[in-house]
């Protein structure tokens, strides 16, 4: 897909509790958000830790691997930038760390994604300013 089909699609919103996060992404590095008083890891970002009610947090870097919870093939288009690509997947990938991440698959994918399969992340620049994460099915 080239980068001007992508730029006319929805952009992310990006605020200072995600900030972070895209930073990382636009840098090739997955992150998660981290309380630094409890430890806990969560995605998505939020202004308190869902664990400790802790304001205090950052982005860590994660490995970027994980296992396929579940996909859906989308056959509507919802923005009409994306109607060339229907029908399309969008995957729920459950990271190694813990936290679950909504995405989509990168590169060639099955018919039927076998849930439980191992999953890598890739990044798909859009433009300078912006990289979205996405999922690879590997061995």
């Amino acid at each position: 897909m080239d980068t001007t089909t992508l730029s006319t699609k929805p952009r992310p919103t990006v605020d200072a509790v995600s900030r972070g996060f895209w930073e990382n992404c636009r840098r090739g590095i997955l992150s998660v958000q981290r309380c630094d008083d409890c430890g806990h890891q969560h995605y998505p970002g939020s202004p308190v830790c869902p664990n400790c009610l802790s304001s205090r947090q950052s982005w860590a870097p994660v490995s970027g691997r994980g296992k396929l919870v579940s996909w859906v093939r989308f056959h509507r288009a919802y923005w009409d930038s994306f109607r060339a690509e229907l029908p399309y997947l969008v995957c729920l990938v459950r990271l190694e760390e813990g936290p679950l991440m909504l995405s989509n698959f990168a590169g060639e994918t099955p018919d039927d994604p076998p849930i439980g399969a191992s999953v890598k992340v890739t990044f798909e620049a859009v433009d300078e300013a912006l990289s979205l994460p996405k999922f690879r099915i590997h061995a």
